[in-house]
């Protein structure tokens, strides 16, 4: 690829701060993706949460991959719609979304969808609602593998909840889903060692249930352990920032050679003193969980220092400040793409260089039509 591959050249039609897709790089991540399982799509689930987008659905769609994760309703919402075969929810539904849940199910047929469970009071409460209104819900029980964000640890309380899903009959036993995204070490081989050390357990356990639940499945990891579930034939993959690709997992992963397929278009709005910039990049339009210097990466500024944001600002020390004028472009490299495409309503959809089209970023809306 050229250095400079990222300029865009009707760059005069993209409103800033904006989204830049690049058609050509997000093609090349979703092969590179299918590749690595060797073509076997069935193995692959992806992260809806990173892109949220219906075309960018359709596109995985085509390339053969017909079963996704989401975080979200509105994520599983738009993968139905665009075809999908089935659509995990990776959140332990509560309030509203139970029943929300459940109304999805029955408007798209055609799609299986699932939840995670990982307590007798979930269980009992999705049991009964699924019960009422006549759908069967389909369930993964979720894993605690350690990161202690949610799931259940394998042992007795584990036991009792399989035990308790024989007696529900408004609930369909679908596998166990383990997230391990705490375990990101830059070095694949020390990543890989602790992510199978911390699997032994789980895996033994699974084993024994699929005598069972023969057609039980595991789910397991996302982005930063797929290159390590892959190995393992009996697994699903859910990577999902890899479709997009960040600064964070570029930086880390370097086992991974996936390519920036989108990032932030931003211009320079003020001069305000010697020796500093102002982008109209703020709070609003870059995830800012990460310390200001794990927020962006420009590619065509060098020797820079991001000073400070606030919501429509980005505030910039740079060393060649005469070479720099008001509204000129930058192109910069979230950190994390999946928060920072949250902020947006629209990506500028770049082929050969040129922005080709608009595509919207529907699922950002916490409810659509369900």
């Amino acid at each position: 690829m050229r250095n400079d591959w990222y300029r865009i050249q009707n760059v005069e039609t993209v409103d800033s701060p904006s989204i830049a897709l690049y058609l050509e790089n997000l093609k090349f991540n979703v092969q590179e993706m299918i590749s690595l399982v060797h073509g076997d799509t069935q193995r692959l689930m992806p992260h809806i949460k990173t892109n949220k987008m219906p075309k960018v659905m359709d596109f995985l769609l085509v390339s053969g991959i017909s079963n996704f994760k989401a975080s979200t309703i509105s994520e599983a919402e738009i993968a139905a719609e665009a075809g999908a075969n089935s659509v995990l929810i990776a959140h332990q539904l509560v309030g509203p979304k139970v029943d929300r849940f459940l109304e999805l199910c029955q408007h798209y047929p055609n799609t299986q969808f699932s939840t995670l469970i990982d307590n007798l009071g979930s269980a009992e409460l999705l049991n009964g609602k699924a019960l009422e209104s006549g759908t069967m819900a389909h369930i993964y029980i979720d894993i605690n593998n350690g990161m202690d964000r949610s799931g259940i640890k394998i042992g007795t309380r584990l036991d009792q909840l399989l035990e308790y899903l024989e007696s529900c009959k408004g609930l369909h036993f679908q596998g166990l889903h383990v997230y391990d995204g705490h375990l990101r070490d830059p070095e694949f081989s020390q990543r890989n060692e602790k992510i199978e050390h911390d699997l032994e357990k789980v895996t033994s356990y699974f084993r024994k249930l699929k005598t069972q639940y023969p057609e039980a499945k595991m789910i397991c990891g996302g982005t930063p352990s797929f290159t390590s579930h892959l190995l393992e034939e009996n697994r699903v993959t859910s990577p999902g920032t890899c479709v997009l690709w960040d600064w964070g997992y570029g930086e880390k992963l370097t086992e991974q050679s996936f390519r920036y397929a989108a990032l932030v278009v931003t211009r320079v709005i003020s001069k305000p003193t010697e020796g500093i910039i102002t982008v109209d990049m703020g709070h609003k339009s870059v995830s800012s969980e990460n310390p200001i210097d794990k927020r962006i990466k420009f590619l065509n500024l060098d020797n820079y220092e991001l000073l400070s944001q606030s919501e429509e600002h980005g505030v910039i020390r740079v060393s060649d400040w005469d070479h720099w004028k008001v509204g000129d472009v930058l192109y910069g490299v979230p950190y994390h793409i999946c928060p920072t495409i949250n902020l947006h309503d629209e990506v500028s959809v770049i082929e050969d260089g040129k922005k080709v089209d608009t595509w919207d970023i529907t699922a950002r809306r916490r409810k659509l039509q369900f």
